[in-house]
């Protein structure tokens, strides 16, 4: 059996008012942030936007619909360089937030989605990237 290469790009920045996130997506969960009517946000933050209650956590199904997308040629830094191109997408989630993504392949490794395979309006939904031990990344692909 091969040994998963190491992640070479840039890993978040872990924050402890998102934990519940990140720990969820290590399970394979996928986890909103919510305000004290349980009405989901995103991005997660201690305290909900508009108001001081803090943040509680509702599941999410991981499915939605792409509202626009940019193909990147170029990556953000040298960590990406040869890579194919990535598709950076802002998704409607089922629940109602808009969240920014990266589409991909349901495939071993998550490959970039082929440019010509994007659509404004296509149904996706999440996949769960392990990059490390400790990080799991959520990503979206086409919705079959």
């Amino acid at each position: 059996m091969s040994e998963k290469p190491a992640y070479t790009k840039p890993l978040p920045d872990l924050r402890p008012e998102d934990q519940p996130f990140w720990e969820a997506l290590k399970e394979h969960r996928f986890l909103l942030p919510a305000d004290d009517t349980g009405k989901p946000f995103w991005y997660p933050r201690k305290y909900a936007p508009g108001t001081l209650s803090h943040t509680s956590w509702t599941d999410a199904s991981g499915n939605g619909t792409v509202y626009t997308y940019s193909v990147h040629f170029i990556g953000p830094s040298k960590a990406y360089k040869g890579d194919p191109p990535h598709i950076v997408a802002l998704v409607d989630l089922d629940e109602g937030p808009r969240m920014m993504t990266i589409l991909v392949k349901d495939e071993d490794g998550y490959p970039s989605l082929d440019p010509e395979d994007v659509k404004i309006g296509m149904k996706v939904q999440i996949v769960f990237d392990d990059v490390t031990d400790e990080i799991t990344l959520p990503k979206f692909t086409p919705a079959g």
